[in-house]
């Protein structure tokens, strides 16, 4: 059972149209079977052609409103639409009335025994639905609140699911992101759009909230990808930003400005607040790119990364070495032996980044780039000293680079599944953090590898990802290794090559932590969220047999086992072996070549490749 708020301003049209045939003839046996009186006695008359006289119950709903002491609300007709599911069983007369006196009791509009609440009545006019219409002034003069009445309804509707025996439906916990609105999705259609702009911007806010450290990286995102973003400053402080909205450009209202979204209006996470709560970096697993648990390989190609946006950015040495501090880069310095005041180097490391003996590992801007070196970037700075000053040059990742950071982020994504399970049995709480941070991850996955169906995999996860009713998870350990492989991932930016064995290790243990999170959700008894990471799973699966392991444009990073190139299929079979029934051989593997009888024909003369 569900109940839908709307507000209007005329209550004597809103009854017309319920007692009315409908839009569509739909409309049978209109009457009343509930109200702030008698139903019987509140009952319209019918006239002698048939029709029913409204005019005396539009009347008495209205009277309040008159006599309110204080201005009233702009909109002053409280319409709640509450049907029942698809499979329920029909409800009788008496029935809708417990469920209409409930939600106005639960709503504060009119509680049971006060008799100077709001006048309402309730009309049904089908089986599977009523109708609520109640007009905001009670009859003591005052204004009722009407704060979260949207919450509310929901509650009385799920007391009348278990009291009646009927489905259950999801709680109102602000999981779900906002659906677009019936003139969002007809426009759409009318203009040939796939979806809503609603839905489009929301997706485009997640991953660019993935995929920044700070919030000014944040909104520079949003900008790349065409997305209008206006900034909201306080009123008293104009210095300070407070909020955004974001649009499109296509989309626009007829005076032709830009139809804009607040963050909070997408999804309950979205807001700048939580946006920000995200970005905090209290320790050290928090940093933009903390470096435990990263290859050498991997390390390396985000330091260079690093130091090069920082000497593009930079006018001088000190504002090269404060950028590199600003984003969590350890900075160590290299000191003249003859004048011990004077800087000849630096080397640069990532925290948690550690060697053997504990102590973080360095890299001295010359193995990071030839362009990286301290005396050239010195020239760079002042062009006036001699010599070739050079330049860092637009970063590009090598194919060994990207897939080391994606075997880090499919490594983060196991450990996170284990962790959820874990937590799914003992302390199903302490898991909220890493299921929110998976989320970034698939958003960051299907920006990265251009896939539908990880699209879909994104979107239908995001709520099977939220804390309820907008609450920011308590951080932990492997939710925020999680954040750190998404943003290193959108770091390397969109695979042009395919999908390759490490990507496809990586979807592949994204589909387990999806099923990880249902069994979660499930454990907290929280069922659409469950579907939420199922449905996700099910479009995860789909991606993984969709996606084919190809070369890497760069370098052709294929792995090779036993000199024959590993496809998906095999990789997926030596991972999950089948083990052959006693005294019968295994079956062949049809994407191996049959082994040759006899001896192998002569090497060709050349180089070796």
């Amino acid at each position: 059972m569900i109940g839908k708020v709307l507000r209007g301003t005329n209550a004597g049209r809103l009854l017309y149209y319920l007692y009315g045939p409908g839009k569509a003839n739909e409309h049978t046996d209109p009457h009343l079977v509930a109200g702030f009186s008698d139903p019987a006695e509140l009952e319209p008359e019918r006239r002698p052609d048939g029709p029913p006289d409204l005019r005396r119950l539009s009347g008495l709903l209205a009277q309040p409103l008159a006599a309110l002491a204080r201005p009233g609300y702009e909109k002053p007709v409280w319409h709640c639409a509450v049907r029942a599911a698809p499979g329920d069983r029909v409800l009788s007369d008496a029935e809708w009335e417990q469920v209409a006196a409930a939600i106005m009791d639960r709503t504060g509009l009119a509680p049971a025994g006060d008799d100077l609440g709001v006048r309402w009545v309730a009309v049904r006019h089908a089986d599977d639905h009523i109708h609520i219409v109640a007009t905001l002034a009670r009859q003591d003069g005052s204004r009722p609140r009407i704060w979260n009445d949207f919450y509310r309804v929901r509650e009385a509707c799920q007391e009348a699911e278990e009291r009646l025996g009927l489905a259950t439906t999801a709680p109102a916990d602000r999981t779900a992101g906002r659906r677009p609105s019936r003139a969002e999705t007809e426009q759409a259609a009318r203009r040939g759009w796939g979806e809503a702009p609603r839905v489009t911007l929301r997706r485009e806010v997640c991953a660019a909230a993935a995929g920044a450290r700070t919030e000014q990286e944040f909104f520079a995102r949003l900008a790349e990808v065409g997305v209008a973003v206006r900034l909201r400053y306080s009123t008293t402080n104009p210095a300070q930003v407070t909020g955004y909205a974001v649009g499109l450009a296509r989309h626009t209202a007829k005076d032709g400005g830009i139809i804009w979204y607040g963050g909070g209006k997408l999804a309950a996470d979205l807001s700048l607040p939580k946006l920000r709560a995200r970005w905090a970096a209290p320790g050290t697993d928090d940093a933009p790119f903390p470096g435990r648990g990263l290859s050498p390989a991997a390390a390396r190609a985000v330091l260079r990364n690093t130091v090069t946006r920082a000497a593009e950015q930079a006018r001088d040495e000190a504002g090269f070495f404060a950028r590199l501090a600003e984003d969590g880069v350890l900075v160590r310095l290299r000191f003249s032996e003859v004048n011990p005041d004077q800087v000849t180097g630096y080397a640069v490391g990532l925290a948690g980044h550690l060697g053997a003996d504990g102590e973080p590992l360095w890299y001295g801007g010359g193995r990071l780039a030839e362009g990286l070196t301290l005396p050239r970037l010195r020239r760079r700075w002042n062009p006036v000293q001699p010599g070739p000053a050079g330049r860092p040059g637009t970063f590009r990742f090598t194919a060994p680079e990207r897939d080391a950071i994606y075997d880090h982020a499919a490594r983060q994504t196991a450990s996170a599944t284990e962790h959820i399970r874990r937590c799914a049995a003992t302390d199903p709480g302490r898991a909220a953090d890493a299921a929110w941070a998976a989320a970034d991850t698939i958003h960051i996955a299907a920006r990265a590898l251009g896939s539908p169906e990880l699209r879909r995999a994104a979107d239908a996860y995001c709520r099977a990802a939220r804390a309820g009713y907008g609450r920011i998870p308590h951080r932990t350990s492997e939710g925020s290794q999680l954040r750190t492989a998404a943003r290193l991932m959108a770091m390397t930016g969109s695979l042009s090559g395919g999908t390759t064995l490490v990507t496809a290790a990586l979807i592949a243990n994204l589909v387990a932590l999806a099923v990880a999170v249902a069994e979660l959700r499930e454990a907290q008894q929280h069922a659409a969220q469950a579907a939420a990471a199922r449905h996700a799973a099910t479009h995860l699966r789909a991606a993984c047999g969709q996606g084919r392991p190809s070369a890497s444009r760069t370098g052709r990073s294929q792995t090779r086992l036993s000199g024959r190139l590993v496809t998906a299929a095999s990789a997926t079979r030596n991972d999950m072996p089948v083990s052959a029934r006693p005294g019968r051989p295994p079956a062949a593997d049809p994407s191996r070549p049959h082994p040759r009888s006899g001896p192998l024909p002569p090497r060709r003369a050349g180089p070796a490749r």
